[in-house]
C-alpha cells in the first residue's frame, strides 16, 4: 500500500488530492484546504476534511481518468495516474490499449 498527497490549491476542487494504491485498486480522495493549519505548500494538511471519495479497480481506468479530470486539470490527472502505476496499479483499457 502506497499513499501520496498533492497540495496543488487553485488546481483541484478543494485544494488536496490523496491517491492510495492497494493491490490492484486506487483510491482518489479529495479535501479541503485546511486554512487553519497554513496556507502554504509546506503547510500542514494531514487534518483536511475530506469531502469525496471515489475506489477504481485496474480495469477502470477511464473511470478513475474521468474522476481525476473533475477534480483538477489534466496535467496533474496525469502525475496522479503514473504515480498510481509506479506503485503497482497496472491499468487496463483506456488510450493505452488503442
Amino acid at each position: 500500500m502506497a499513499t501520496k498527497t498533492w497540495k496543488i490549491g487553485e488546481y483541484a476542487k478543494g485544494g488536496i488530492i490523496t491517491a492510495v494504491t492497494k493491490g490492484d485498486e486506487l483510491t482518489i480522495i479529495g479535501k479541503d484546504w485546511d486554512f487553519s493549519a497554513g496556507c502554504g505548500k509546506g503547510s500542514n494538511q494531514s487534518n483536511a476534511k475530506e469531502w469525496c471519495r471515489e475506489t477504481f479497480k485496474a480495469n477502470q481506468r477511464r473511470e478513475a481518468d474521468n474522476y481525476l479530470n473533475d477534480l483538477t486539470t489534466s496535467y496533474y490527472s496525469d502525475q496522479i495516474m503514473g504515480w498510481a502505476k509506479k506503485n503497482g496499479v497496472e491499468f487496463k483499457g483506456g488510450f493505452d490499449n488503442w
